[in-house]
Formats: structure tokens, C-alpha cells, sequence
């Protein structure tokens, strides 16, 4: 189970929610209070957008806490909306290109959570991956592929009508021949402007969700960046926190068709 943050906002320096605070992202990958596994040690990666449409990315398969750039970078680099991942492998290799956040175009992704069975459905998963798209698939998890099917399915026209299309299709999978495989999807977009995050399971308990709002500031957290909780609120199941920018953050409905295993 990863360990996430992600921020829209003003700008501000990376540090400022990933190192610094006393449950900073560093901490979290040594233990992780809110996940099924203490230890986040499978890589890490940065995500934050500036000048460019694009995002900058920096990835790494060392643990977080074991490597030194991660702070300096941290530190130096500013952004108004970035995403910071530290990785717990579900059992895909811990590679360059497995480490989150992912991108394509000016979309930037990172996930917790899992596909159950992977490896029964992964090309159904890949086939709903455009061929215009596919070049973009450059690392086995099931985190990068979901990502790149909601891009083939309208994701710059609609983000959420492209990931509830997605999710349903393979909440199906999921469910077939009496089957009823975890589907775990507590994950989050941007495209350089907007933050769109989402908690939703199917078969199985979703993984945690949080915000914490100032004005038009968010962030976005796995689990709380300090012991008070105080000003940390729960994203319930089944929602999605929107913040736009130049707008207050909003915790909206996210509804997903959950088909009845075949009996």
C-alpha cells in the first residue's frame, strides 16, 4: 500500500508538505501509520508542473528515506500543483518506470491501491489503451495501464466520465464467474491547472483518503501530515475532492456501477 500527497494551490515549495512536516512523506515510507504494510521501500517519485504543459518528473527506485536529492529537490523546486508517491509494490518489479507519479501529455497520475489478479485480466486492461496511446506504456503495473486507459477514454474532456468508464469496465472484470476480486482505485490527476482525486474500492475496504483546505489551497494526503487531526478530513468512500484552480476545493459524490457476481 503506497503513501501519496498531491497539492493545488499557490506556489510553494515542494518541502513545504513532503519533507518538513513530522508525518512528512519521508516518514511515512519508514512507517506508514494508515497502510497495511509499515514500510513504503519499493521507489519513490516526484511530480510538479511549472512554466511547461508538461510535467518535470523525478523517479527512483531507492527508498525515500535513502536518498539525499529527494530533499535538496524538494527544497529548490516550486510549483503550484505537484504530486509526491513513495511506493509499496503490489508485484510488479520495483523499476524506474513503475515508480508514480506517471504522465502523458499534461496529464500527471498516481495510485494506491490494486487490481486484484492482474495478471488474469492485464490484456483486457492494456487492449482499452488506444494504439496512439500505447507508446506511452512503458513499465508492467496495473497503476500505469488503468492510467493510460482513462486518457484513451476522454480524460481531456471529461475526467470523470473517463474514469467512471473505466472503473466500471473493470469492476466487471472483477466480478466475472463468481469472482470477487479486490479492486482498490484511491488515486489522483492533474493537468497542470486542476487536481481531480478519488477514493473508490469494489470487492474490498478502499484505501484512505484526506484534505486539508485553506482558501483555494488543498492537499491531498494518504494519511495526515502531523498527529492533529484537526483541519484533516476524511474523504468518504465513493467521493472524489475536485480543486480547481482559483477555486475552494470540493468533495463531491464519485458513483461507479458494481455489477452482482455470477452465482
Amino acid at each position: 500500500m503506497c503513501r501519496w500527497i498531491a497539492y493545488r494551490g499557490e506556489t510553494i515549495a515542494l518541502e513545504h508538505y513532503v519533507t518538513a512536516p513530522a508525518r512528512s512523506l519521508i516518514a511515512q515510507s519508514i512507517h506508514a501509520l494508515e497502510a497495511t504494510c509499515s514500510a513504503q521501500g519499493d521507489g519513490f517519485g516526484l511530480g510538479w508542473y511549472d512554466e511547461h504543459p508538461e510535467p518535470g518528473l523525478y523517479r527512483e527506485v531507492r527508498p525515500a528515506w535513502s536518498d539525499d536529492n529527494l530533499r535538496y529537490l524538494c527544497r529548490h523546486i516550486r510549483s503550484h500543483l505537484f504530486f509526491a508517491h513513495v511506493r509499496a509494490s503490489t508485484g510488479t518489479p520495483t523499476t524506474r518506470p513503475n515508480c508514480h507519479p506517471f504522465a502523458c501529455g499534461r496529464w500527471m497520475f498516481m495510485h494506491n491501491g490494486l487490481i486484484g489478479e492482474w495478471s488474469r485480466i492485464r490484456r483486457r486492461v492494456e487492449a482499452m489503451i488506444p494504439d496512439s496511446l500505447y507508446g506511452s506504456r512503458v513499465g508492467t503495473t496495473d497503476s500505469e495501464a488503468i492510467f493510460l486507459a482513462i486518457v484513451g477514454a476522454g480524460l481531456d474532456k471529461d475526467p470523470i466520465g473517463a474514469t467512471t468508464k473505466v472503473l466500471s469496465a473493470v469492476t466487471a472484470m472483477t466480478r466475472e464467474d463468481g469472482r470477487a476480486e479486490s479492486l482498490r482505485f484511491t488515486a489522483a490527476f492533474a493537468d497542470g491547472h486542476d487536481l481531480y482525486a478519488f477514493r473508490y474500492a469494489a470487492n474490498d475496504d478502499p484505501n484512505t483518503l484526506y484534505v486539508r483546505t485553506s482558501g483555494t489551497n488543498a492537499v491531498v494526503v494518504s494519511e495526515p501530515l502531523d498527529l492533529d487531526r484537526n483541519g484533516w478530513k476524511a474523504v468518504p468512500p465513493d467521493h472524489m475532492v475536485i480543486a480547481r484552480a482559483g477555486r475552494p476545493a470540493e468533495i463531491l459524490p464519485f458513483s461507479v456501477a458494481r455489477p452482482m457476481a455470477a452465482e
